[in-house]
């Protein structure tokens, strides 16, 4: 599948689409010459319906041209793969190029803010704030040559200190501009990469990504491109060896039709493969472990009538389902201030669910929920795991009788955080934050006075702020506060109250 989830990947289909204007792409094609002799390979890995790539196939002489362009939507893929010498329709993410295989790159990516749940989020490499546009410059700046040509074509707020900073790393003979049509606040940006360690590290450069950073911060705005190129221009290397690699990584429905038309069918070893997927798994050689039964159980694979040698019926069905945990963490800025980020991260959570038939049993007919759910049993699966050997009818007894109790916790605690300070001693492993959370929803109050503890039981019944207090050592105690309103609980030291 590829790594932008479809429906981001079409929105910015739609919505992030700024095609270069026509204006800029001829000013830009004056500043690129040919080179003296050879066959010369460019690159648009975001071509849109190929117009670009194609004006600069020809304006480089396109008899010596390989000209290749990548695009996600489909219906602007058709025009571009028309244009081009090798084009593919896809996720940039999901393909694959030859390092420093192309002499000219055409870069106008997508604009835009990495989202949370776009996989492409998680490939970003660096510290800066997540976009688009470096998120594409990453991905593809290693297809240019060294010697190369990039023509760089973003919103001028993008040019952030982690994007100048790679620029004046990978390049050389900087130049920027304003486009010459400005509905998008664009600039277009030109340089020759060179190899990191020959890039000089000298006044220019340094002046260099001064000038960028006050473009991004709109502290100044670049000269508009000219329409007469007057400074030397940017020669596009010959091709340095064949395109051994070009292809995307996966197939969507109608590729994988058309390739197995190709074949006349699918390959002679199929049914070795896909004829397994029909049998019934063979019984173990040995007695499952404990914990081995739970994960089997829990992933769905051992299912059905379980019957114990009690004579104690169960229908067992088991599945896993993946959850998101929150974590918060504090960042101290330069300023001294305190910026707080709620991180998300997936959990496997299995749920085995148990259908009591055994005749004659008050309780037959019960559903009984076997689960390890991160908000009430955090550090139990393995307690699961063992009770949930169908071998052993007594440890799946007491399970289905825990399962069976009213659950512990006696109210909400709505959205947890905890102070910086109580953060810092959580990562040296000095806090359990969780255990004394669930001593917290269970009315285990710790040391707070009498009176404190007799205000909680009130609390409890007319809806006022609950406190908790725990003594770690002798000179570390934690305080646990539920709002009233249980929207949120805090972990927080005493002394920051």
């Amino acid at each position: 599948m590829a790594l932008m989830f479809q429906r981001i990947a079409r929105n910015f289909a739609r919505n992030g689409y700024f095609p270069t204007d026509e204006a800029s792409l001829e000013r830009v094609l004056q500043a690129l010459s040919p080179a003296s002799a050879g066959r010369m390979r460019v690159l648009d890995p975001c071509a849109g319906e190929g117009a670009a790539i194609a004006e600069l196939a020809h304006h480089l002489e396109r008899e010596r041209v390989q000209a290749c362009g990548v695009e996600y939507h489909v219906e602007r893929a058709v025009s571009m793969t028309g244009l081009v010498d090798r084009g593919l329709q896809g996720d940039l993410m999901d393909t694959v190029i030859s390092p420093r295989s192309m002499g000219c790159l055409w870069l106008n990516p997508p604009y835009g803010d990495l989202l949370a749940d776009h996989a492409g989020y998680e490939l970003y490499q660096g510290k800066g704030r997540r976009r688009l546009e470096k998120l594409f410059y990453q991905r593809i700046v290693g297809t240019l040559q060294y010697g190369g040509v990039m023509v760089l074509i973003v919103p001028d707020y993008a040019l952030d200190k982690e994007l100048t900073g790679w620029l004046v790393n990978h390049f050389t003979e900087l130049r920027v501009f304003r486009a010459a049509v400005d509905d998008f606040q664009q600039v277009v940006i030109l340089g020759r990469r060179v190899r990191r360690r020959e890039a000089e590290r000298s006044q220019e450069a340094k002046v260099m990504r001064a000038q960028l950073l006050r473009v991004g911060s709109k502290a100044v705005t670049p000269e508009v491109i000219p329409e007469v190129w007057s400074f030397e221009p940017y020669v596009v290397p010959a091709a340095q060896g064949e395109l051994r690699h070009f292809y995307r990584v996966s197939l969507d429905a109608e590729q994988l039709a058309d390739e197995v038309g190709k074949l006349q069918g699918l390959w002679p070893e199929a049914g070795s493969v896909f004829g397994k997927t029909g049998l019934s798994p063979r019984p173990p050689v040995r007695r499952l472990s404990s914990w081995h039964l739970a994960l089997s159980l829990a992933a769905g694979a051992i299912s059905g009538v379980v019957t114990a040698p009690n004579g104690r019926c169960l229908v067992v069905k088991g599945n896993t389902h993946k959850d998101k945990v929150a974590k918060t963490e504090f960042t101290e800025r330069e300023d001294g201030s305190i910026t707080e980020t709620r991180v998300l991260t997936d959990r496997f959570v299995p749920v085995i669910r148990a259908w009591e038939m055994t005749p004659d049993s008050p309780r037959c007919g019960q559903l009984l929920t076997i689960t390890s759910a991160p908000a009430a049993n955090d550090g139990e699966p393995e307690e699961v795991a063992q009770a949930a050997d169908t071998h052993a009818p007594a440890p799946l007894d007491r399970v289905a009788e825990r399962a069976a109790r009213p659950d512990p916790r006696r109210f909400d605690v709505g959205r947890v955080v905890m102070t910086r300070a109580v953060n810092e001693l959580v990562e040296r492993g000095e806090v359990p934050p969780m255990a004394l959370l669930r001593r917290h929803v269970t009315g285990d109050w710790g040391d707070v006075p009498e009176e404190d503890r007799q205000s909680n039981e009130q609390a409890l019944i007319h809806g006022d702020r609950l406190l908790s207090s725990y003594r770690i050592r002798e000179s570390l105690t934690v305080w646990i506060i539920t709002e009233a309103d249980r929207s949120a609980t805090t972990l927080l030291l005493p002394e920051e109250y």
